[in-house]
């Protein structure tokens, strides 16, 4: 009996130049068609103010520990989705269901500086330097070629502390300050070159939505710390 062949695996490090771009472009089209509907589900949230008073409701004590954790659940649910199926659809229904979560947990932060002088000017700078960031990031990982998988044991220790940290301040009602945040920032940045040393490395040519989903999870995370910064000046 012939063995059964197993389906040939290309790795996009593999793949000629042509395939290469193709897969970033679809990449990358894809982290901005999230971004766009991260923007279109938050609209939709804050023209309920049931939603809105609910998540607003969730910040601070136990409740918002709780929040953490569904939101960390989540994430860690909808990555697996994206890359241990090969269903296109399964893909697409992780990114769908990673960027409703990053929607609701961004109310209240977006409710606050909407609150404030300026707020949607300091809304558009946060964004701004988020994409200038996540863009140069992106191209020292282009450009240099270099594996930055050897980052995934310093991530994991730095959310480990940054987790230990989040826990004592809500429970203790101490604020974690700026330089916490600048800190998250850094954090975020190697998270950011980690996983875009992933998509050139270690995805295969049919998981571009996955990779986009890591992609935007970490354009969400620098996001949301450079906003926080933001907002501390006021």
């Amino acid at each position: 009996m012939e063995e059964l062949q197993q389906p040939q695996l290309h790795l996009v490090s593999s793949l000629a130049e042509e395939r290469r771009v193709t897969f970033y472009r679809k990449t990358y089209t894809h982290v901005a068609l999230a971004v766009l509907l991260f923007i279109m589900v938050e609209y939709l949230f804050f023209q309920s103010p049931a939603i809105v008073n609910f998540a607003y409701s969730l910040v601070g004590g136990w409740s918002w520990l709780a929040l953490l954790g569904a939101f960390m659940f989540i994430t860690n649910y909808a990555e697996g989705l994206a890359l241990k199926s090969k269903d296109k659809n399964v893909h697409y229904l992780a990114l769908l269901i990673y960027v409703i979560a990053e929607a609701f947990i961004f109310i209240p932060m977006l409710l606050i500086a909407f609150s404030m002088v300026d707020g949607v000017a300091m809304l558009q700078q946060a964004a701004v330097m988020t994409i200038a960031l996540f863009a140069g990031l992106s191209a020292i990982v282009f450009f240099t070629k270099k594996d930055f998988s050897f980052l995934r044991s310093i991530l994991v220790m730095g959310f480990v502390i940054a987790l230990g940290l989040i826990v004592a301040g809500t429970l203790f009602g101490f604020d974690l300050g700026l330089w916490f945040s600048a800190a998250m920032v850094a954090l975020a940045a190697g998270s950011i070159l980690y996983t875009t040393s992933n998509m050139v490395h270690k995805y295969e040519e049919e998981q571009y939505v996955a990779a986009a989903l890591g992609l935007f999870a970490s354009l969400m995370l620098l996001f949301w710390y450079i906003l926080r910064i933001f907002m501390s000046r006021d």
